[in-house]
């Protein structure tokens, strides 16, 4: 298991306790959120700004209280491409990776963009940011 995966599994496992489901989830989504070829978070978040989505992603970003996403926007801001493969990633249905990505999405955004920035660097770079993020207080 590589670092990315075993910090997915702790960002998983603090949101949303100890399901497998979940864990299996956090680690396909910090793929996507890490991966060059998805543009990583930046890309995500030009992706639910083109979709409408910016004033609910702008909070995951920001130091402020996030705002909450419905299944239904996460579907919008992600594309029901991406979802079914995060859903077959985790063993999921489409529906329950849309409801966990709802829950788990905006704290896991929030948490690879501390103080309210994007971070620039390697993915090894991302990963220690996220995993000091996890261990301080909010």
């Amino acid at each position: 298991m590589g670092f990315l995966d075993d910090l997915a599994r702790k960002v998983a496992s603090a949101v949303m306790g100890s399901q497998e489901e979940s864990r299996g989830l956090a680690q396909a989504l910090t793929g996507l959120l890490t991966s060059s070829e998805t543009g990583g978070v930046r890309g995500l978040v030009e992706a639910f700004e083109q979709k409408g989505l910016g004033n609910i992603i702008s909070t995951w970003v920001g130091t402020g209280e996030n705002a909450p996403v419905t299944p239904d926007q996460v579907e919008e801001g992600l594309g029901g491409d991406t979802v079914r493969q995060l859903a077959e990633k985790a063993g999921l249905s489409v529906e329950e990776a849309k409801t966990k990505l709802s829950e788990l999405l905006p704290t896991l955004v929030d948490r690879f963009t501390p103080e309210g920035c994007i971070p620039e660097g390697s993915l090894l770079d991302k990963g220690k940011v996220l995993l000091s993020s996890l261990f301080s207080p909010k």
